[in-house]
This record gives structure tokens, C-alpha cells and sequence, in this order.
């Protein structure tokens, strides 16, 4: 049923902490953000609808800020056409066999990462997890750097991702002056280190293979030209920072999920132990060879365990849409510049889809499957402007958790348990583990 014109008149206030509630109500529910009203679905059909079937029909949002700071030229463009051009550009460094190629350097980061850390001292693991997944997002997408500005970039890296986790989306601390002052800051020192190494690079003495050439040596789309020196910048900021804020978060979730619950520990330890050639799951004796996705047999343990740290913690947690020209979504017609939301947090948590949906259970994903004809699992989003960097983060997951994993057994202070802080990424709050050796 369509709200009636007292639901329109008064709509409920967007607030984490009540957005379950939105679950048992209408598909389509009126919200407020920041006074702007706007439509809140939580049918996974339906935002199927507004992300692949109707696609055409919705642009970018303004209601939620998170990509500000961020390029609006290449894969962030507003026209679709400029978009598909600058994916079709990234995808060959980040396909499955540019992601067996960066392996290695993902496997170096973790082992250097988990040699940095001392028994029995505390570890920030956020910032841990922002350096490393930093250092390998640099290296992959704008090649080797010198020693010392690798480390300059990945410190600057980390500090600006750390900003952009904790930025609040909508509401007064969306506008408090500090937090934005810091990140404009972080985001400033980043570029312009950045921006240096970029033109040094313009007239590379050979053959290279990285992103950043990529960009560089492209004559633009069709219509609209190459991006601009400053363009080119953004873009890369833009793509550094989002590969690093997401892997930190989902890893910081990982880390924190082997401590709260040992007998998944155990599992993914098991797994992890299996030689890398048997492919074989050891709960199941199926093949664990496939990345996770529509279609696919049962993963192993430990991309199963993963599944479900993504499934209960998406780091894109909500996403907003504008509607171009007049829909009908369901039993509802919505104006052209109607503001649209929806959850992937909720949609992971739906009861109708999900048995038991807050419980921790990496063995669901045995016999669930998610239907290519609903939304009811995004943690990279879906259609034309999903997660361009998908195989390449299900890899640098895997690495990064079986390494640490091997490495060091984390757990948590007395007394603490980190809340879900639901900013820019949904982050554990506060995520100091302590390590002692396996």
C-alpha cells in the first residue's frame, strides 16, 4: 500500500540505530535525511530494479556525501557513458589474471605487516589494516615507488582512509567544521605527494603496465575527451582510497570475528592448512576453487567465513539514488529528483532471506544461495556501477586473513566489545586487539 498523506507529511528520521525497525513495515517507507525526504526500500527485488532492470532511470544522489572529496570524472562520473569507458579502462588491471599476478605483492604486505606486530602490545587494528591495504592498492594500481616515498604515500594513504571511515554521512556531525577540516587536511597532504609522483611518470622510459598508465596514456572517451592532469589525480585518489577503506574495514570485522567466536578460528585455520593445490574444502571434500557469486558451488571454510563477515558487516552499508525521469517502483510513482535509499546492511539482515539473520554462521553458505534476481547479498554492489575491484578484493581478503590468521592469535581486551560504527564504511569502534604467537 502506498503511505498515506500523514506518513509523507511525517517522515521517521534516518537513524542507524532505528533502521531495523524499517524491516517489518512496507517495502517502500517514507524517511527524513537531514530534512530532505526521501523513499527507504528494503525489498530486494525492488532495489534490483533501481540498480540493474531500471538502471537508466536513476542517477547519483547528493543525500549522502560520502564521495565528495572524491573524482566525479572517470568511474565516478555522473554520465554513463564516461563510466563504462573508464571501467572498461581499469578492468584489465584488476581481472582474475592480474589478480594472480598481484598475489605475491599481497602476500609480501600481510607477512610484513604481521612481522611489524609484538606479542602482548596492543595493535590499532583499523590503522594496521588502512596501512597495509593502502600499500597494496598503491603498488597495484600505480606501480613501485621508491623505498621511502612508497612509505611517505602509504602513511599518507592511511591517515587520509582513516578520515574517510570515520566521516559521518548525513546529520550535524555530517557538518561539524573538525572532522571535515581533517579530512580536506589528510586528503590534501595525499594529493599533492600524489601529484608528483604522477608527473613524474608523464614520460615513463618504458613499457608499463599499472593503472595510473593507463589513465595517463588514454585519449578519452568518444565524447568528452581524456581526463586532465588534475582529473587524473582525483581518479587515482579516488581509487586508492576506495580500495583501501573498504579491505580495512571488512578486515578489521574479520580479525575481530576469529577472536569473538573459536570454533570459526579453528575451521579457518584448518582450511588455511590444507596445501594450495588441493582446492578441496575440509568440511565438504567439494572444490573451493571458485570466488563467491551467483552461480558458483559451495566456497571452503574460509571464503565462507568471509561470505559472512561481509554479509553481517558490509562496508558500503546504505547507498542513495536519484531518480532521472518519473519511475514506478512496486505499488509506488515517484517523481523525477525523488531521492531513493537502501541498506545492504538491512538487506543481509532480512529474516525472509536469511534464517536466524544476526547469527554468525559461515555454514549457511553451503546451501544459500543468493538469486540473480533479487539484491538480497551486495556487499560489492550489483550491475553496471558494482564494485569494478570484486576478484581483486576477494583475493586480498583471503591473503591478508590467512596470513595473520597463521601468524598470530588476536584477542580482545577485557571487557571490550566495539560497536558497529556506521560512517562512511560501517567500522568496528575503537578495535584494539592484542597479539600473542600461534
Amino acid at each position: 500500500m502506498p503511505p498515506t498523506p500523514r506518513d509523507a507529511d511525517r517522515p521517521q528520521e534516518l537513524r542507524f540505530s532505528r533502521m531495523e525497525r524499517l524491516l517489518g513495515g512496507h517495502p517502500i517507507s517514507t524517511v527524513s535525511v537531514d530534512g530532505t525526504s526521501a523513499r527507504f526500500v528494503t525489498d530486494p527485488a525492488l532495489v534490483r530494479r533501481i540498480l540493474v532492470t531500471d538502471a537508466r532511470h536513476y542517477g547519483k544522489s547528493e543525500l549522502l556525501q560520502k564521495a565528495r572529496i572524491l573524482s566525479k570524472s572517470g568511474l565516478l562520473a555522473p554520465d554513463d557513458a564516461r563510466h563504462r569507458h573508464y571501467r572498461r579502462l581499469a578492468h584489465p588491471h584488476l581481472r582474475t589474471a592480474a589478480v594472480t599476478a598481484h598475489t605475491p605483492l599481497m602476500e609480501d604486505v600481510a607477512r610484513a605487516t604481521a612481522a611489524s606486530w609484538r606479542p602482548g602490545q596492543p595493535v590499532d587494528i583499523q590503522a594496521a589494516m588502512c596501512r597495509a591495504a593502502g600499500r597494496i592498492a598503491l603498488n597495484a594500481l600505480l606501480g613501485p615507488t621508491s623505498g621511502q616515498t612508497s612509505a611517505l604515500l602509504t602513511e599518507r594513504l592511511a591517515a587520509l582512509s582513516w578520515e574517510m571511515i570515520t566521516k559521518p554521512l548525513y546529520g550535524n556531525a555530517a557538518r561539524a567544521r573538525r572532522p571535515a577540516h581533517r579530512l580536506r587536511q589528510a586528503s590534501t597532504d595525499f594529493r599533492t605527494l600524489l601529484a608528483r609522483c604522477i608527473t613524474d611518470r608523464l614520460n615513463p622510459p618504458g613499457p608499463t603496465t599499472h593503472y595510473l598508465a593507463a589513465l595517463l596514456a588514454d585519449a578519452g572517451p568518444a565524447a568528452g575527451g581524456a581526463l586532465s592532469g588534475e582529473q587524473v589525480c582525483d581518479e587515482a585518489v579516488m581509487m586508492l582510497t576506495a580500495a583501501t577503506v573498504t579491505t580495512a574495514s571488512v578486515m578489521s570485522w574479520a580479525l575481530y570475528t576469529l577472536a569473538r567466536h573459536p570454533l570459526a578460528e579453528e575451521k579457518v585455520l584448518k582450511d588455511l592448512a590444507q596445501p594450495a593445490d588441493t582446492d578441496t574444502d575440509t568440511d565438504t571434500g567439494t572444490g573451493t576453487g571458485a570466488r563467491p557469486g551467483h552461480g558458483h558451488g559451495p566456497p571452503g571454510y574460509t571464503l565462507r567465513f568471509l561470505m559472512e563477515v561481509l554479509r553481517l558487516h558490509p562496508p558500503v552499508w546504505i547507498t542513495s539514488r536519484r531518480t532521472l525521469t518519473p519511475v514506478t517502483l512496486g505499488e509506488h510513482t515517484l517523481p523525477a529528483g525523488t531521492d531513493v535509499v537502501f541498506s545492504s546492511y538491512l538487506l543481509h539482515r532480512h529474516p525472509a532471506h536469511y534464517r536466524d539473520p544476526h547469527r554468525f554462521d559461515p555454514d549457511r553458505w553451503l546451501t544459500t544461495r543468493p538469486r540473480p534476481q533479487d539484491a538480497t547479498y551486495l556487499p560489492f554492489g550489483t550491475g553496471a556501477r558494482g564494485c569494478v575491484g570484486e576478484t581483486f578484493a576477494w583475493q586480498e581478503l583471503h591473503v591478508l586473513l590467512g596470513v595473520l590468521a597463521q601468524e598470530w592469535r588476536l584477542t580482545l581486551q577485557p571487557g571490550t566489545r566495539p560497536r558497529a560504527a556506521a560512517h562512511t564504511t560501517l567500522h568496528p569502534h575503537r578495535l584494539l586487539m592484542i597479539p600473542q604467537p600461534r
